[in-house]
């Protein structure tokens, strides 16, 4: 990471009246949880047909052993890095206004941000299919499978999008307001590979914000977007940013 773009990022960030950050999964492999996408992400290891909507419904047994190992077993135990704590206290100092985030993992929340636009749902809340009730993942038993309702005895999901399933209206329609007003963007671990979410830089940058992009390596944003690239890990770059505020 060059210190004079450090530098010109700093004096941006200090000017700004308005910035938003747009998150994915690189901001939580710190956290150790890995990308869905890419190398050594969990799409080499596992079948993404066990989060297709139609394949869930009808092999739910089959879903929910893999959703259980993955969000539950292996992703429970993560807990927010110093690049979570950073964004949460510039929310509480007044330097960023939201969070949008393709991630489900709930570390933002944790990591002290109250304004978090979830692109993708969260996986600590369930939902049941057939009556819509909602409650707390660590009120499941993950020993009985597939999880069932317990107000109707319907089928159970996690509150995440799922291959097939829209956008929830409302996280979608305050991300695009929040991406209109924003005069900075910082893009934090994303690759800008899965659509619709990866618009809403594009939509900040189209309203005149400057993007500050924070990312070890290039990305789809990289060159036709980004105006600043800090090539460093996501805490890293937040925690010398932090430093010069």
């Amino acid at each position: 990471m060059k210190e004079s773009q450090l530098d010109k990022a700093v004096n941006i960030l200090k000017k700004s009246r308005y910035t938003i950050a747009f998150t994915g999964a690189g901001i939580s492999v710190e956290s150790g949880i890995p990308p869905f996408r890419g190398e050594n992400g969990i799409w080499t290891k596992y079948d993404p047909q066990v989060l297709d909507l139609e394949y869930f419904h009808e092999y739910p047994l089959e879903s929910w052993k893999v959703i259980r190992e993955i969000f539950y077993d292996y992703f429970g135990f993560a807990r927010p890095n110093d690049a979570h704590k950073v964004l949460g206290r510039m929310e509480r100092k007044g330097l960023l206004k939201c969070v949008i985030t393709q991630n489900i993992d709930n570390l933002h929340q944790e990591g002290g941000n109250s304004v978090v636009h979830e692109f993708h749902g969260n996986s600590q809340t369930m939902e049941c299919t057939a009556c819509d009730h909602q409650f707390p993942s660590n009120k499941v038993d993950f020993q009985n499978l597939p999880v069932k309702c317990p107000k109707c005895g319907g089928l159970v999901k996690p509150a995440f999008i799922f291959f097939g399933e829209a956008i929830p209206q409302d996280a979608y329609q305050e991300s695009l307001e929040a991406a209109r007003q924003a005069d900075v963007c910082l893009i934090i671990g994303s690759l800008g590979e899965v659509m619709p979410a990866a618009m809403i830089p594009w939509e900040a940058k189209r309203n005149g914000a400057t993007i500050i992009e924070i990312n070890p390596k290039p990305t789809n944003f990289t060159g036709p977007l980004t105006d600043i690239h800090l090539v460093a890990k996501a805490s890293e770059a937040l925690l010398a940013i932090e430093q010069k505020l």
